[in-house]
């Protein structure tokens, strides 16, 4: 018989039955049977990750070599470029996919959904996977590039798992991370041929990267030769093959110097039918200004590409990227402007010039990247629901300060027109 001291106050002689069976202790456990635990029963225990378990993938997203791997239909894949050998100035981004997607590790399918939107994109209509990086050669630029091209009509010209629902979903989705910047090429050769016209190109960057290869001159070769593919001169050699929509892409976000002493650049970027925003024009029109400058020149049915070098935010922000340039945008204006034209029709998107060798120990470049890729995916999904008739209709809980702000001013301005 157990026998208690009677000095005991009478709140632990309660709590003493439950002391019996310590929280520490291990259940018993029965070996599982030679058939195998039910999959089901698996799932449930085992197939959820930590932000800092798992191995690493984007958004700990299912891992599929999908350059090897036809059999396994998708509808947006990220897909890794780690080439950086075509750069002006600091090399690195070679290493940026694998940073870019350790960054990517608190968004999970568990912990994904976008209040601004309304949507978890990694648990509604598309399989989205992490189809690992592209084999690219480091020491053979012009090999690179066919390799690159390669790939990705090899992608493209798949049939999405979701095919035609939505509507207009006939080719899957890659959003590449990069990677210097030279990866828009062979992304806008693939992607002019699968859809059997040019792609608009939204290009967000501090550069114009529409440079004429002869702005580097050389008195070892005459043009054309491999040194012209540079990540400066991309967009002027896809404009040369007709890749790009004149009169209907845009620049955002530029602060380049430019060659020479004149506006000679600035005229060769005209001729490629780029329109120019200024980094300082926000000062002027805000974030909503720049909105409605892309969206009025792009619209909401032109095929677009959108391509994001992380140096367009201010290197005091995000320094870890090849060609920093002072006096750039703040990672939450740039993510403001992307939330802004989600209505754009997106066939492909990359994330490009993170370089994690200088970037510190806080990987703030990485995580800007990261979370550039979750809107943009974010924004490919929403689109997507539009298309089908799932669109969803924004009813958030709570106050709005925004909203009551908003109220506020036009109460106001009714009491000043009395």
């Amino acid at each position: 018989m157990l026998s208690f001291s009677t000095s005991l106050p009478l709140s632990l002689l309660l709590l003493l039955p439950f002391s019996w069976a310590s929280f520490y202790d291990n259940p018993e456990f029965d070996l599982p049977p030679e058939s195998g635990t039910p999959l089901d029963e698996l799932k449930a225990k085992w197939d959820t990750d930590w932000g800092f378990s798992g191995i690493s993938t984007f958004a700990h997203l299912r891992h599929v070599k999908c350059l090897t791997t036809p059999y396994e239909p998708f509808d947006i894949g990220i897909i890794g470029a780690p080439f950086d050998t075509a750069v002006s100035y600091r090399p690195g981004a070679r290493f940026g996919p694998r940073a870019i997607r350790a960054a990517s590790a608190r968004q999970t399918t568990f912990r994904g959904f976008n209040h601004r939107a309304g949507i978890n994109p990694y648990a509604s209509w598309p399989a989205v996977l992490d189809c690992g990086d592209i084999p690219i050669t480091p020491f053979d630029n012009a090999l690179a590039l066919h390799q690159m091209t390669s790939a990705y009509l090899e992608l493209l010209s798949r049939r999405p798992l979701s095919y035609t629902n939505p509507p207009s979903h006939k080719h899957p989705k890659l959003i590449t991370l990069g990677g210097d910047h030279s990866i828009a090429l062979p992304a806008l050769r693939a992607l002019e041929k699968t859809y059997g016209q040019p792609i608009a190109v939204l290009h967000f960057d501090a550069h114009l990267d529409t440079w004429h290869p002869g702005s580097y001159p050389s008195a070892w070769a005459n043009t054309p030769t491999q040194a012209d593919f540079t990540h400066g001169t991309m967009f002027w050699v896809a404009s040369e093959e007709g890749l790009i929509a004149n009169g209907s892409s845009v620049h955002a976000g530029l602060r380049t110097r430019l060659g020479g002493a004149d506006w000679g650049d600035y005229e060769n970027d005209e001729n490629q039918g780029f329109l120019r925003i200024e980094a300082d024009d926000i000062d002027a029109v805000g974030v909503s200004g720049i909105i409605d400058a892309i969206m009025d020149r792009m619209g909401t049915e032109r095929p677009v590409y959108l391509s994001v070098d992380i140096d367009v935010i201010d290197p005091g922000l995000a320094p870890g990227t090849g060609t920093p340039e002072p006096g750039g945008w703040t990672t939450r204006e740039l993510i403001g402007i992307l939330r802004g034209i989600e209505g754009l029709n997106l066939v492909g998107a990359d994330l490009v010039e993170v370089a994690p060798a200088y970037d510190g120990n806080g990987e703030g470049t990485a995580l800007a990247g990261a979370q550039v890729v979750y809107e943009i995916l974010t924004s490919m999904v929403k689109r997507g629901l539009k298309e089908r008739g799932e669109e969803v209709v924004l009813q958030k809980p709570g106050k709005h300060i925004a909203a009551a702000a908003a109220a506020k001013a036009k109460a106001k301005t009714a009491r000043d027109e009395l």
